[in-house]
C-alpha cells in the first residue's frame, strides 16, 4: 500500500477527495441553478481522476506500459469506485442519495478521460 501511495500520490489524493466530497452534506450553492450541474460535476471529477491515474502510471512505466494493468486500474477501478460511492450514498448516509445516473456520468467521465489519455500517449509516441 505504501508503494502505491508513493508512486501514485495525486491519484490516491483525488480518489480520497472524491470519496469525502461524495459522502458529506453539500450546502446549496448558486451553481445549483445550472441544469444538470450534479451530473457535470460527476463527469468532470471522474474524467480528471482517470487522466491523473493514466499520467502517473505513464510516468512510472515509461518503457514497459502493461495495457492490461492500465485497463484494470485506469478504467475498471474508477468505474467500480463510482458505483461503490453511489451505493454508499444510498445506504450509508442520510444526507445523500445514490443515483444510477450519477454512476453513469462517473463511468462516462472515466471513458472520456481514458480516451484523452490514450490519445495523448499515442500522439506522444508518434512524434
Amino acid at each position: 500500500m505504501k508503494k502505491i501511495l508513493i508512486r501514485y500520490p495525486f491519484s490516491c489524493a483525488l480518489a480520497v477527495l472524491i470519496w469525502v466530497v461524495c459522502l458529506i452534506p453539500i450546502p446549496e450553492v448558486p451553481m445549483y441553478d445550472v441544469r444538470f450541474i450534479d451530473k457535470w460535476t460527476h463527469f468532470v471529477m471522474y474524467g480528471v481522476l482517470t487522466i491523473t491515474i493514466w499520467m502517473e502510471y505513464r510516468r512510472q512505466h515509461k518503457d514497459n506500459m502493461q495495457w492490461s494493468r492500465v485497463l484494470v486500474f485506469g478504467v475498471l477501478c474508477p468505474i467500480i469506485m463510482g458505483c461503490c460511492i453511489e451505493f454508499a450514498q444510498a445506504y450509508l448516509t442520510t444526507c445523500r442519495s445514490g443515483d444510477v445516473f450519477d454512476a453513469l456520468c462517473n463511468s462516462l467521465g472515466v471513458l472520456l478521460g481514458s480516451g484523452i489519455s490514450w490519445a495523448g500517449i499515442i500522439l506522444k509516441h508518434s512524434s
